[in-house]
């Protein structure tokens, strides 16, 4: 039980400072329900982690209904990761680097995260959430989920990016993708 109370605080403080640190100075985008939150955030100013919570409800309220352990789970999942969002938002700015380097920083981070917590079966909700549901019926990597999830996420933002932000928010999905299936990666059977 403590180790998974451990990885879900790890898993929400690397989503949190890659998105406070990394992707927001630079108004990038990730994917999913957080893409949508910082998508929120870019236009009309709203808390990330409040948005979160807020757009990811009713994709929770169907999963009480399907599997109530993994709704526990990730829900608190999620709460962990709203609330680091919001209560590190401050350090927005205190790292200045290249938009390339942040863009592909961010995005490993926030994959680690999201990685770290499918592993022990919890996810920040929303769109990870039905990604570890169809893999563990389908036997499909999350990763490559959350992947496609996002690009479309990513398609939906694309109205308030310019071609630079455009890009380099395809570097930070793809670097999310490759960290969270890295992280989620069954070791192989020895022969």
């Amino acid at each position: 039980m403590l180790c998974r109370h451990s990885v879900i605080l790890a898993g929400g403080l690397l989503i949190s400072l890659g998105i406070n640190l990394f992707l927001t100075p630079h108004r990038l985008l990730d994917g999913g329900m957080i893409g949508l939150a910082l998508i929120l955030r870019y236009l009309w100013g709203m808390k990330t982690g409040f948005s979160m919570i807020m757009l990811s409800l009713p994709i929770f309220l169907a999963v009480w209904m399907m599997d109530r352990r993994m709704f526990l789970n990730s829900f608190y999942g999620m709460l962990v990761s709203a609330w680091l969002i919001d209560w590190l938002s401050p350090l927005r700015g205190t790292i200045h680097w290249p938009i390339l380097f942040s863009a592909l920083s961010g995005g490993l981070l926030v994959g680690t995260g999201v990685g770290l917590m499918l592993r022990f079966k919890t996810c920040t909700g929303g769109t990870d959430l039905l990604a570890q549901l169809i893999a563990d019926r389908y036997q499909w990597n999350p990763g490559i989920l959350i992947f496609l999830i996002d690009a479309v996420i990513i398609g939906i933002g694309s109205f308030i990016l310019t071609p630079v932000q455009l890009f380099h928010t395809f570097l930070t999905i793809s670097a999310v993708g490759l960290a969270t299936s890295i992280c989620v990666k069954k070791p192989q059977a020895a022969l």
